[in-house]
């Protein structure tokens, strides 16, 4: 396996001449430049490189086990997490209020891309443990976030978000944990949940999980569900937390992939927790944490897809199989071979493109939080709305599916486990099923965000990017996105008032058209962008002209396919299947 490399040239262009990320940060008043931004990023990916990558395969093949009752982690990833806090990476995007260094959002979601990239099951620990924090800040009282928020923040503590239950995985209305309210304020939590991601380890301190239960007077269905703040330790009588909570792993789930990351069904018996939020109204302040971690598992599709191309790239030039098109006698590298060019520029043109797009997504979301005018925080947090599931989808699917063309371009090494591609695949391919299916993903796309200001949303979103493409009509890419673009207003319109079972049936394939469009625009502006003639940039108008010959023209049969309707998949009886 080779070495994971930061793509610092990559988000230095993306941030200095694509982004216009110092004019961004002038508008919301805040003090950091695009020279601070890279080194940041750059010193990032150093610890990601030399830290967290030479752990990627250990942690895989040791996986973290259970030993009476106990979580441990495969060896070296406790230290790495003590070393990954004490530098500060725990706390980059943070609230300073609570020990946080305030850093724009653009600068954590690449460091999940790298994080990702280098080492999916470890990245998991801060990403749930941020996620837990912006819900405790959003919704808890101020004597919770008093209590908690500086420990998890400084990455002492760490987070981690208990809902799914045996019988209650997308249907939330099912759950069956009781929370009983106490005298002193607290409740007493009991159930049991499955599927939850850094439960338990041995880093040290606490663990504090916000698990969905129900009150006694609760409401049935979703609208009876509260939140509650549950910590593995409660305070002594000292006030340092080192009295164990009536909580405990059950089991570790035998995974597929990311091995080393411990994924537990919790046990909550009469567990003492406190509400988050209102009573009854537990899902709004869970979906705090639950849209933050929708796009951070987007990233994890991306960060997957960086580094199998990395390796994939690395591997088809120093391999040699096969002659050349001109006939030459001597075996050449695979890179020469147009199949495998193939494959690598598909995966290549995703990993640009969608880094451009996660990047412009996470300026809006600065600008929904910092922007001195409501009225453009408000549109801003709009556009992430709408962008969310399709950055939790559509990067996932195309990061599994990156992977696997990575894997191809092995060959036969490919299925071995010591090139690590083969992990690459399995690891990849969680992100499409947890914190909600790209299915469910697709629906919410449909279903909810398309009628957000009664559409006034995805039609300013679309007139965002024609504006763009209007300008930019000389480069190749702006012309084939423009007609994709065209397209995809078209079904819009159809699919908007659509029945449940027309929207089910376009959900999927219209969700990859829009995000085939807005990487479409994300390439223009890349290919404007690169008006210079060294590598970087030629390499950028090259493969701006791939995206819109070889990947645009999908979104013609993905329109044709939505606007079929959905009679020939309704039609089969149930029991035929």
């Amino acid at each position: 396996m080779f070495n994971y490399v930061c793509p610092i040239d990559d988000y230095r262009f993306l941030l200095a001449d694509t982004l216009r990320f110092d004019r961004e940060m002038e508008d919301l008043g805040r003090e950091v430049d695009a020279d601070l931004a890279v080194a940041v990023l750059e010193e990032a990916g150093r610890m990601c490189a030399e830290r967290l990558h030479p752990l990627n395969r250990h942690g895989d093949e040791e996986g973290s086990r259970l030993i009476d009752g106990e979580v441990v982690t495969p060896s070296g990833f406790a230290d790495a997490w003590r070393a990954f806090a004490e530098a500060g990476w725990a706390s980059l995007s943070a609230d300073p209020a609570y020990g946080g260094q305030g850093l724009p959002f653009i600068l954590q979601l690449w460091l999940d891309e790298m994080l990702s990239a280098a080492n999916l099951s470890f990245g998991l620990f801060p990403g749930l443990t941020r996620g837990a924090c912006e819900a405790i800040m959003a919704h808890a009282s101020d004597d919770l976030k008093a209590t908690y928020l500086p420990r998890m923040v400084s990455g002492e503590w760490t987070g981690a978000m208990a809902l799914t239950e045996s019988g209650a995985g997308t249907d939330l209305a099912l759950l069956k944990t009781k929370a009983v309210p106490a005298a002193d304020g607290s409740y007493a939590v009991t159930g049991q949940k499955i599927f939850i991601s850094s439960g338990d380890h041995d880093f040290g301190g606490n663990i504090v999980h916000l698990v969905l239960a129900r009150l006694p007077d609760a409401p049935p269905g979703v609208k009876g569900i509260s939140l509650f703040l549950v910590p593995k330790y409660l305070p002594g009588a000292q006030g340092n937390f080192t009295v164990r909570n009536g909580m405990s792993v059950g089991a570790l789930e035998k995974k597929m992939g990311i091995h080393a990351q411990p994924t537990c069904v919790m046990n909550y018996d009469s567990a003492t927790g406190w509400l988050v939020g209102k009573a009854h109204r537990g899902l709004a302040a869970m979906f705090t944490m639950m849209n933050a971690e929708r796009l951070m598992v987007g990233i994890q599709g991306l960060g997957i897809a960086g580094a199998a191309y990395q390796q994939a790239a690395a591997y088809a030039k120093d391999r040699l199989q096969g002659r050349s098109a001109d006939g030459g006698r001597a075996p050449v590298p695979i890179i020469e071979h147009a199949d495998v060019r193939r494959m690598l520029l598909n995966i290549r043109a995703f990993v640009e493109g969608g880094r451009a797009l996660a990047g412009w997504t996470a300026l809006q979301l600065d600008r929904a939080h910092h922007h001195p005018d409501a009225a453009e925080r408000a549109k801003a947090d709009a556009l992430v709305a709408l962008l969310t599931p399709v950055v939790k989808a559509a990067f996932t699917d195309l990061g599994f599916e990156s992977a696997v063309q990575a894997q191809q371009v092995f060959g036969g090494h490919g299925y071995i486990r010591e090139w690590g591609m083969e992990q690459y695949v399995r690891d990849a391919r969680i992100a499409q099923i947890y914190e909600g299916t790209n299915g469910v993903q697709a629906m919410d796309l449909v279903g909810r965000k398309l009628p957000l200001g009664g559409g006034s949303v995805v039609n300013g979103f679309f007139d965002l990017i024609q504006a763009d493409l209007a300008d930019h009509g000389a480069v190749p890419v702006a012309a084939r996105t423009a007609e994709a673009l065209d397209r995809l207003r078209q079904v819009t319109a159809r699919l908007q008032g659509a029945s449940v079972d027309a929207a089910g049936a376009a959900a999927v394939d219209y969700l990859r058209l829009f995000a085939l469009v807005s990487m479409g625009w994300m390439w223009t502006r890349m290919a404007v962008a690169a008006g210079g003639e060294d590598d970087l940039h030629r390499a950028k108008r090259v493969v701006a002209d791939y995206y819109a010959d070889r990947v645009l023209p999908q979104s013609e049969g993905l329109a044709t396919a939505i606007l079929a309707g959905e009679q020939a998949m309704m039609a089969l009886p149930a029991e035929a299947f």
